[in-house]
């Protein structure tokens, strides 16, 4: 099976500015898999780079946080003049390290094209960096969408996909083409090659977008996912409006949400932007309103605590939230 932009994509985009029809420049493609090619709009002529397999749909008007390019690009960069730290984090035993060194040790080797050592890196950091609870209430929702998909035909468009955790599950579980999208392209660049390292990548294709405007035309996505990467999204605005419009079938969105009476983590919340999709019933609200029938499935809740701290990076952590230990709830939110 390949998942090409050349069979199924370019039928289903369009430009996210105006709306208008595409015309498609190919220079590179190899088995049917675009590699460099141009897309301009008829209408407005804006125009829209395919570099190394990732077609780049974004527009200037919206403000991002790619907090993807500041972390690694900061993290080579810090390396390269600190040889010492670099020794601290690559030479060291892992089992020395602590849970957020690992992960950035696992995002370095990354970077060098060492998978393997990559990969055992940032296992080790996970099972540390969470608690069971919370490792099984994801792994649970994991489990839960693949169900749903399986034994069902046609593309699945994974939005907002981050390091791809979700999209490489239904990537190996699946039969479907996957499309991994996210408005940084150089996590989908790291995508690409881990994909490539792995076997999967005839299965994935990548797309650089902003959901809250989106490079497909109306109704032409059948099913579409997400793993905790709506609530993420800063100024949602009419994101969920904008999903509506594009998804002519089911969306299936893992969520997390926290209590309304959790005071310390609602002030964090507040400050970076994202109240609108991390309370359940703010979300269903916002799900109901943007024309969507939405259930809660797959209820499950566990503790969550603050993400350990860098030993060897002067206040460098992973997740900025919770702030304080909690108690998560997680679903799947199944909107039709």
């Amino acid at each position: 099976m390949e998942a090409t932009m050349h069979h199924f994509l370019i039928e289903m985009l369009e430009c996210p500015v105006c709306h208008g029809d595409l015309a498609w420049q190919i220079v590179e493609q190899h088995d049917d898999r675009i590699e460099q090619a141009e897309a301009g709009c008829t209408a407005c002529r804006a125009t829209y780079p395919i570099r190394e397999g990732i077609g780049v749909f974004l527009t200037p008007d919206l403000p991002r946080n790619d907090l993807w390019d500041q972390v690694e690009s900061g993290l080579t960069r810090h390396l390269r003049q600190n040889p010492k730290d670099e020794h601290r984090l690559i030479g060291a035993p892992l089992d020395q390290l602590n849970p957020a060194d690992q992960f950035f040790r696992a995002l370095v080797l990354e970077e060098r094209g060492q998978f393997n050592a990559a990969q055992a890196a940032s296992n080790a950091a996970l099972a540390r960096m969470y608690t069971l609870e919370y490792q099984d209430c994801s792994n649970a929702q994991i489990e839960y969408v693949i169900e749903q998909l399986t034994g069902s035909t046609g593309p699945i468009v994974d939005l907002a996909s981050g390091r791809g955790y979700l999209a490489e599950k239904m990537a190996r579980q699946l039969d479907r083409p996957i499309v991994a999208t996210d408005f940084s392209p150089r996590v989908l660049r790291r995508n690409r090659r881990w994909f490539e390292h792995f076997g999967l990548y005839d299965r994935v294709s990548l797309l650089a977008f902003d959901a809250r405007r989106t490079p497909f035309r109306d109704n032409s996505i059948k099913t579409a996912t997400s793993y905790v990467g709506l609530s993420n999204i800063e100024a949602t605005g009419s994101l969920l409006q904008e999903l509506r419009r594009v998804v002519d079938g089911k969306l299936l969105a893992v969520s997390l949400f926290y209590s309304e009476d959790d005071l310390a983590n609602a002030q964090a919340i507040e400050q970076a932007g994202l109240s609108a999709l991390l309370y359940r019933r703010a979300a269903v609200t916002q799900f109901v309103s943007a024309g969507w029938q939405v259930d809660v499935a797959n209820v499950c809740r566990g503790p969550a605590r603050p993400t350990p701290r860098s030993a060897i990076f002067e206040d460098a952590g992973i997740d900025s939230l919770p702030v304080v230990d909690t108690t998560l709830e997680w679903c799947t939110l199944v909107a039709k």
